[in-house]
């Protein structure tokens, strides 16, 4: 994450402001709430997991196992079954 000189960004009295509380120190300010991206939505990672899940519960919706699912995809049977017997909401 690059930095930003307050001094360049910030008017004068708001620079002053923030001076009150903190000097020479490095300050993250994050993003309102509604600005914010989930975890994975940069990298694709969220939208890879989510057709994967979908890919699970439509195989094993026709027949495929547990065990057979958990082999082919590398993952536990534990996960497997939070994967099929979770309601996805999304």
């Amino acid at each position: 994450m690059k930095y930003i000189n307050a001094d360049i960004i910030l008017p004068e009295e708001l620079l002053k402001e923030v001076q009150k509380y903190v000097q020479g120190k490095m300050v993250y300010i994050p993003k309102p709430e509604g600005l914010r991206k989930k975890w994975g939505e940069n990298s694709g990672s969220r939208a890879y997991l989510k057709n994967r899940n979908e890919e699970i519960r439509r195989k094993f919706a026709e027949g495929a196992s547990i065990d057979e699912l958990s082999s082919h995809y590398c993952l536990s049977c534990d996960s497997i079954k939070k994967i099929v017997y979770t309601k996805n909401n999304k």
